[in-house]
């Protein structure tokens, strides 16, 4: 795992973004297309708008999946992921998308996880952008989060800690609309991917950034799979660097 620590949240966003498109450039040179992953939250605005900027990337050879989403919410509603990667990366690109693979958790979350899950299958991964939780969680996979299962997609349990998050980052009114269920990538898929670009601010995320930096290799700290991955950079701003031992 590669740390960079950032002045602030803008050069956080510029900084990921900027690795993360260098690695999109060399799977088209390399092989005529990409195929990404994209987180959502809070976490994620700096460095999905400095992404979007990014120079000379051909869109149009870039598959994208989405990482996360809640179970029984509509696209109409504000805390929708699939709304937020809509409004803030796919239509806000300089150029259309060869496709981009969103979750629709709202009807049938189990059939859902079968469909997106057989797609990805057949597109390696390049790069994931993603974030860690308040507690520790990648994706949804909350604490303890399974290392092993292979399935592509889950839908999983929220624990108290991640829902009072989701409150916390405004996303609901109160704690009782935040739902219980969401559909999650896996743990074991999102290692699949080549390069690992992981966006992390705020001191709200220090102890769980140095329990997965630091600590030993836990399914109660999720992000700790990290450490397990050949090319894996953290970019952090100060404040959720604090706690880092060095």
């Amino acid at each position: 795992m590669q740390i960079t620590i950032t002045e602030n949240k803008e050069q956080l966003g510029t900084l990921a973004a900027a690795a993360g498109a260098a690695k999109i450039r060399a799977a088209i040179k390399t092989r005529d297309e990409a195929n990404i992953i994209v987180a959502t939250g809070a976490s994620q605005f700096e460095m999905l708008a400095a992404l979007v900027a990014e120079p000379d990337i051909d869109w149009s050879r870039v598959t994208g999946f989405h990482l996360d989403e809640y179970v029984g919410i509509p696209l109409s509603h504000p805390a929708s992921f699939r709304r937020y990667l809509w409004q803030r990366f796919v239509a806000a690109l300089p150029a259309p998308m060869r496709a981009f693979h969103f979750i629709d958790a709202e009807i049938n979350p189990r059939a859902e996880c079968t469909r997106v899950g057989n797609i990805i299958v057949t597109h390696p991964i390049d790069v994931a952008f993603i974030g860690i939780g308040e507690n520790a969680h990648i994706a949804f996979n909350d604490p303890p989060a399974d290392f092993e299962t292979p399935e592509p997609y889950l839908v999983v349990d929220l624990d108290e800690a991640c829902r009072n998050q989701q409150l916390g980052e405004g996303w609901f009114a109160n704690f009782k609309e935040v739902p219980r269920q969401a559909i999650s990538m896996s743990v074991k898929q999102i290692l699949k991917s080549s390069a690992i670009i992981c966006t992390v601010p705020d001191e709200r995320k220090a102890s769980a950034v140095k329990t997965a930096a630091e600590g030993p290799l836990s399914a109660d700290c999720p992000a700790s799979a990290l450490q397990t991955h050949a090319d894996c950079r953290l970019f952090l701003d100060p404040a959720a660097a604090t706690l880092l031992s060095q």
